[in-house]
């Protein structure tokens, strides 16, 4: 028997390779698909079945392609209504995958179709659970993404309540909890960094899994705090419906394009450019307008949450080496409308003798220093996550976080400077590219960011001014 977890961490994503006497199932597979069949061909085994937990709204599967280029079948849970043929499973029932049992156990709650994957050994032992996005390390899955108009999201945190109690804590302690994502996904709010862990370790740890708590607390906590959900989500769910298109036919459409050809697409086309750089790199010289969002971070689903409109044209600048790392990011949270790519990087813009901009950004003690000599009465925004903020910030700085700056670009001066910085400046020079792109020509970052910034003499407080929130 093997069973491994494939795990995906710019999106905190698990999927899961099971094999069993040359038979395969895959669970929530990604987007890109032929890692699963090599390793299957490599193991002289055949991928027999393709589960999935409930329609993703936080990546595109590879459902749909995976199944095309085996014959296997795909597997939902009852309720759910895709546009391609796959088998609707009943709550209870059992697939074999060689000398293994797979039962479906059907856990409304996240989504009306979402359902667990218990899995028996060869002796016919309860070993591992699969649990989607019913189950996290540390949490459990927001109620708030499947709403229609006749289900609240009290009434899927309820469903979900009953889910959990009388589906999943009846079983055995000893089981090992394989949930679809980890810290870093906006599926949950309170996940472990673990990737997985035994059940009865979940019951006496997890918040949402506490004995004798009322479905009433239940709802209360698990709908609290809830931050609103990436623009991408909804379309990845249609996606995943309705089947994306193969990742080839994505990979084919986007073009190398030299300095000139890349400059008139950006202007006939009203592309958005992403440059895909670190962004120490970044700030020294850049394509006018380019707005980035470097591949070594959570890029895809900062793009997600930035750029509102899924089939926004995108035009990107990276690396050679990184090109196709970058299509394949972009399509797993369904961006597939990739114009094409600078052909051979920033270089190439430069020795076209093309325009360029840049962005100051200075060390923390170099801050810590305009800090003193202007007694604290700099403009210092602070675009991390208000719960960072909230545990240790700069006196008098304002929180504006990453997700909502285009909502609150009125909080930015036009005439003072304002300094930007994050945990440790991958989200501040996000910020500072698009407040640049919008006219902001009076922008410092601060490189490093909290983590250098209180390593010098700059006031840090936990003092909270409700007026310093956005």
């Amino acid at each position: 028997m093997t069973v491994e977890q494939i795990y995906t961490g710019c999106l905190a994503q698990g999927a899961y390779y099971i094999e069993s006497e040359g038979e395969v199932a895959i669970i929530d597979p990604l987007r890109e698909v032929q890692s699963y069949i090599a390793k299957a061909q490599r193991n002289n085994a055949r991928i027999k079945y393709i589960f999935e937990t409930h329609f993703h709204a936080d990546f595109v599967s590879g459902h749909v392609e995976l199944s095309q280029k085996t014959g296997a079948p795909i597997i939902y849970g009852p309720n759910a209504q895709p546009a391609f043929e796959c088998i609707i499973a009943t709550d209870g029932q059992v697939f074999e995958v060689g000398k293994l049992k797979i039962k479906l156990l059907h856990t409304p709650g996240h989504t009306m179709e979402s359902s667990c994957y218990l899995l028996f050994d060869e002796k016919g032992e309860e070993k591992y659970i699969f649990t989607g996005d019913t189950l996290f390390i540390g949490d459990v899955g927001r109620p708030d993404l499947a709403q229609k108009s006749s289900l609240t999201i009290n009434d899927l945190a309820g469903y979900l309540y009953d889910s959990l109690r009388y589906k999943i804590m009846p079983l055995s302690d000893a089981l090992i909890v394989y949930p679809a994502h980890g810290a870093g996904s906006a599926c949950g709010k309170n996940m472990s960094k673990e990737t997985f862990d035994t059940l009865g370790n979940q019951k006496r740890t997890n918040y949402a899994l506490r004995a004798n708590m009322t479905k009433e607390e239940f709802v209360k906590e698990v709908t609290e705090g809830l931050l609103p959900p990436p623009y991408y989500f909804p379309k990845n769910v249609l996606l995943n419906k309705t089947g994306a298109p193969n990742l080839e036919t994505v990979k084919r459409q986007a073009q190398p394009l030299s300095a000139e050809a890349f400059e008139a697409a950006a202007n006939e086309t009203g592309a958005v450019v992403i440059d895909t750089r670190p962004a120490q790199i970044f700030k020294n010289g850049f394509i006018p307008n380019a707005i980035n969002i470097g591949i070594k971070g959570d890029f895809a689903p900062w793009v997600g949450t930035l750029i509102t409109d899924i089939e926004q044209e995108i035009l990107f600048v990276a690396t050679p080496e990184t090109i196709e790392e970058v299509i394949t990011r972009l399509s797993r949270v369904g961006y597939d409308n990739i114009i094409g790519y600078l052909e051979g990087g920033f270089e190439a813009w430069q020795a076209a003798g093309k325009e360029i901009d840049s962005i100051e950004s200075i060390s923390a003690e170099t801050f810590a220093e305009r800090f003193e000599k202007a007694n604290g009465q700099l403009l210092v925004k602070d675009v991390r996550k208000q719960s960072e903020y909230v545990a240790e910030h700069v006196a008098e700085a304002m929180n504006i976080p990453l997700a909502t700056l285009s909502e609150n670009m009125v909080e930015f001066s036009k005439t003072e400077t304002n300094y930007l910085h994050c945990a440790g400046g991958y989200r501040s020079m996000v910020a500072a590219s698009i407040l640049k792109s919008r006219g902001f020509d009076n922008i410092v970052d601060v490189a490093g960011g909290m983590a250098a910034i209180a390593q010098t003499t700059v006031p840090v407080t936990d003092f909270v001014c409700p007026s310093k929130l956005r």
